[in-house]
């Protein structure tokens, strides 16, 4: 049309070349709005959690539960993990966006791409044989926040380090053990990872009691101080099901363990587990239960 317009071809081509750019321009703006659409749907979905941040305790006792401190920093932190997901897949959507449109362009003007791809081919290929480090710790890094294997705030432990974790990025995890030392450990090198903090959590004690005592009064005991803590207001929404005593766990030269269990909230397993062990002294103390201890015989002098 244009070349029946004006009669000049050079100025058709160009104009032809002109109108192609635009369009690819503009297809691929509108295939960025698109998808990153679908991105910000996907990180709303992903903002809901698929399971509760813990697990209550229902209404039989006739309590409501509010969200405490530490639910409400799970939410603030599924709603981060969420926004560094789509904030990144709208990037990578935005690189290889522009790379096909440039690459696309280069080729309307007439110019040939071959070598271009061939150089960024290699380029890729050197950058993975000398960077294949800094990929895997990002790799891991990705699927990690991905997955929500652990965030800020958690107690994990990694490898043989334990802690709470105080920053995440895709390359590195901070944290910080119970001594103040502030681990850095590379997301390449996570091959397992325990997270003690996320939906439920179980404070286990196992308390030794001498050969004298009677057990089954020992079960009582703990099963019923166990239950009185359970009801107390205090710990409303922190031990989040009834405690169990599951029995003998070993007999040994010392005494007889014997097994309480109590499920608790996430990070409460070991505020729970120090009350309860201040409350089974101050009961054993009261009921007469004798726990196995150590006698010291002071040796006699010998007479000068």
């Amino acid at each position: 049309m244009m070349l029946r317009a004006t009669g000049n071809e050079g100025l058709s081509a160009a104009t032809q070349v002109i109108v192609t750019i635009t369009l690819l321009i503009v297809l691929a703006m509108v295939a960025r709005w698109f998808l990153h659409r679908m991105v910000d749907r996907l990180v709303r979905s992903a903002e809901t959690p698929m399971v509760p941040n813990r697990l209550v305790r229902n209404g039989g006792l006739g309590r409501s539960v509010t969200q405490s401190p530490s639910d409400l920093a799970a939410t603030t932190r599924r709603v981060q993990r969420a926004k560094t997901i789509g904030s990144l897949l709208k990037s990578v959507i935005t690189g290889v966006l522009l790379a096909v449109g440039i690459t696309m362009a280069l080729s309307e003007l007439g110019l040939n791409i071959a070598p271009v791809l061939a150089s960024a081919g290699i380029v890729g290929l050197a950058l993975g044989f000398g960077a294949q480090t800094l990929v895997k710790d990002f790799l891991s890094g990705i699927f990690m926040i991905f997955e929500d294997q652990y965030g800020v705030g958690d107690v994990i432990r990694v490898n043989d380090v334990q802690g709470t974790v105080e920053a995440v990025t895709l390359r590195v995890t901070r944290l910080r053990d119970g001594n103040g030392t502030v681990w850095y450990v590379r997301n390449g090198e996570i091959l397992r990872v325990g997270n003690m903090s996320q939906n439920w959590a179980r404070a286990v004690l196992d308390v030794t009691v001498s050969h004298e005592a009677d057990v089954t009064r020992t079960r009582e005991v703990l099963l019923d101080l166990a239950r009185e803590m359970w009801r107390d207001d205090d710990f409303t929404g922190r031990i989040i099901e009834e405690p169990e005593v599951p029995g003998v766990e070993a007999i040994s030269v010392e005494g007889v363990t014997v097994r309480l269990s109590v499920k608790t909230a996430p990070m409460e397993q070991w505020p729970v587990a120090r009350a309860l062990r201040e409350r089974i002294k101050a009961r054993f103390d009261a009921e007469g239960i004798v726990v196995p201890h150590t006698r010291y015989v002071e040796e006699p002098v010998a007479a000068e």
